[in-house]
């Protein structure tokens, strides 16, 4: 089942502050990416006002090192790295996805900050980042063994979920690592009252 965000406008209108932002980091990270498979849902970026709260909330420091997964063409490790000066990275499973967000790299203002790898996130091993982004790229599975792969990292970790849906909350409610620490009500950037427009943030506890 489909868990993205649905279509709706957002306030004020979506379509003119997307390309200004796209703009302003000189990239061009918007539209959506039909991806047929059981295990990975399509491209389709974390709409800038939701990055912009996020931002600015202080879950994210400077001194931190954000993976995007299924991270597309960039957007929120390009949006990130630039408001917050922090190191951001992004794995996606599509050659085609990576190459666009590879492009957009060579025109962004701060390109030591950002790297990306085209690689699946079963397979993606973690280095030295410590906070982990996620917009429904995968499914349940898919999530469980990513979990297994960051948990075994030890703690001083944080996850983020936007718009996480119910299949994503039982597999977080499962691990008992896992400590809800944050959460971002974004219901007011949209219209419709969704319950689902949040951004949750949980850290890893010691074992």
């Amino acid at each position: 089942m489909k868990t993205q965000r649905q279509n709706k406008p957002e306030i004020p209108v979506t379509n003119k502050s997307e390309r200004l932002w796209d703009q302003l980091l000189r990239v061009q990270t918007g539209g959506k990416e039909a991806f047929l498979s059981a295990k990975y849902l399509p491209y389709e970026p974390t709409p800038y006002p939701v990055l912009l709260r996020l931002a600015d909330s202080g879950l994210i420091s400077p001194a931190d090192h954000v993976l995007d997964y299924g991270c597309g063409k960039g957007r929120a490790a390009f949006l990130l790295s630039y408001r917050l000066g922090c190191r951001a990275s992004g794995v996606d499973r599509s050659e085609k996805l990576i190459a666009l967000a590879q492009q957009n790299l060579m025109a962004f203002p701060r390109p030591e900050l950002v790297r990306f790898a085209c690689q699946s996130a079963e397979r993606y091993a973690p280095m030295d980042e410590n906070v982990f982004y996620f917009f429904n790229p995968f499914s349940a599975a898919v999530l469980e063994v990513v979990l297994k792969r960051i948990l075994s990292g030890g703690k001083g970790k944080r996850l983020l979920f936007y718009y996480p849906d119910e299949a994503y909350l039982s597999v977080l409610s499962r691990h008992p690592r896992l400590h809800q620490s944050a959460r971002i009500d974004c219901r007011d950037l949209f219209e419709g009252n969704d319950p689902r427009e949040e951004l949750l943030a949980y850290d890893i506890e010691s074992a």
